[in-house]
């Protein structure tokens, strides 16, 4: 409910002009030169904690952060904008070989409201592409900073942004045998975090639901480690059942209504399905004595990638929504886990361990075009930002006695602007949810 009562309105500003060469960045060509943009201080009063300077400062770092803008330095400006709802001097912003142009404003409008707007010119081109105008509670300025850049983004590269998004991930902390990991969660930009759990238990594998108010989590609370189900708005939270045997790596399904579960009992771990409204399960693999685990819905629910150990080796399989049709997707060198279907249903993301490293990689739901994005001394656990354009995963290092230091980290698909998640503490198994408010 949270996300449809956020703004009380948002419209689009647009000026009419000529019809020009459309400003674009071509993000299918892998290195992509960043775009010089110009991000301008929003012009007008500040309205409490939302400040002109501290919207501008998010949308710079959040275009930024994607590799594909290359903010300029506000010293290097000509021009002051005074009005940001004025057409800019383009032939001064070209002088700094800014290619684009971010303007705006922001107006109280009452006790802790706020409109705030944007405008993105092409200073070559000599026109607005788009803008927009918020009305919102001033304390959510941050949030509409990553709005604006979802906005620019998807102007720009003809692709849906992932800024205005949250991360959940397993926090640790502590010596390796007395090892503290909470569940935790902030903005995709590392700001608002917030822990969930108070680290009495060993959390691992959240998983968002799609409308990001529930995950799921492996849990060991309790005398047997189980998975459970937690609402983010209430902090209730619950065991989705007691089984014969451990229930591990969750996930749930498009809509929510269902979610796969492995189940380890003896020598065998199977993938099981329930019905998240009538708590009805099956079982939607057979095959005695094998590892079948880390299950992940293709997009519309109609296929399932999962790994297995059933013909020897740690390999990827794709089976029908009901279980049926099971075919093995990876034939590479080494072992593949942990795969993960991209929000576009175009691609799977995976874990490959090789030759002593560890890669995270993708390929086709069919097996086809692998390619590894990354290799380090420990890849691992992918998880898609909802535009099907980035990844975060733990990153491991070694270290003295066993005790290894855990990160996150983001790629692009094309192998490309590999960074650091910034955590106030070691982190893993982190997992990206879907846009907070639908554009």
């Amino acid at each position: 409910m949270r996300q449809r009562i956020f703004f009380a309105f948002a419209t689009m500003l647009l000026l009419t002009s000529p019809a020009r060469a459309e400003l674009k960045i071509d993000i299918t060509r892998g290195n992509v030169e960043p775009m010089p943009i110009a991000v301008t201080m929003l012009t007008g009063a500040d309205a409490g904690s939302a400040s002109g300077a501290a919207i501008s400062t998010v949308i710079s770092a959040d275009l930024e952060r994607s590799g594909l803008f290359r903010p300029i330095d506000p010293q290097a400006f000509i021009e002051r904008v005074q009005n940001g709802d004025a057409i800019p001097r383009y032939a001064d912003w070209r002088q700094i070989n800014a290619q684009a142009i971010v303007t705006g404003t922001i107006t109280p409008v009452g006790p802790d409201k706020v409109r705030i707007s944007f405008r993105l010119w092409d200073a070559y081109g000599e026109q607005q592409l788009t803008g927009k105008e918020y009305n919102t509670y001033g304390r959510n300025w941050r949030r509409v900073g990553h709005l604006i850049a979802d906005e620019i983004y998807k102007r720009l590269t003809g692709e849906q942004g992932y800024f205005d998004t949250r991360i959940v991930f397993v926090s640790e902390a502590g010596p390796a045998r007395k090892r503290i990991k909470r569940l935790a969660i902030m903005d995709q930009d590392g700001e608002n975090l917030k822990y969930l759990t108070d680290g009495d238990s060993l959390v691992l594998t959240p998983r968002f639901s799609p409308n990001t108010q529930q995950i799921l989590y492996m849990s060991y609370s309790g005398r047997q480690p189980r998975v459970f189900l937690r609402d983010l708005q209430t902090g209730r939270e619950e065991s989705l059942g007691r089984f014969d045997g451990i229930s591990f790596a969750p996930r749930f399904n498009h809509d929510g209504s269902r979610m796969l579960m492995s189940i380890a009992n003896g020598g065998t771990t199977t993938i099981n399905e329930m019905d998240l409204r009538t708590r009805k399960m099956r079982r939607l693999t057979h095959s005695n004595g094998a590892i079948d685990t880390s299950p992940s819905y293709a997009p519309d629910g109609h296929a399932i990638v999962f790994n297995s150990d059933r013909g020897g080796s740690q390999q990827l399989y794709v089976m029908d929504g009901n279980g049926g049709n099971v075919h093995r997707i990876s034939f590479g060198q080494g072992q593949y886990s942990t795969p993960v279907w991209s929000p576009r249903g175009d691609l799977i993301a995976f874990t490959k361990q090789y030759g002593g490293q560890f890669f995270i990689g993708i390929m086709k739901p069919d097996g086809s075009g692998e390619r590894l994005l990354t290799q380090s001394w420990l890849d691992e656990g992918p998880s898609w930002a909802p535009n099907g354009r980035v990844i975060i995963f733990t990153r491991e290092f070694p270290g003295g006695r066993g005790a290894n230091r855990s990160k996150l980290y983001s790629v692009d698909v094309t192998g490309f602007n590999l960074r650091e998640v910034i955590t106030p503490t070691e982190a893993s198994d982190p997992a990206w949810s879907p846009l907070l408010t639908k554009q």
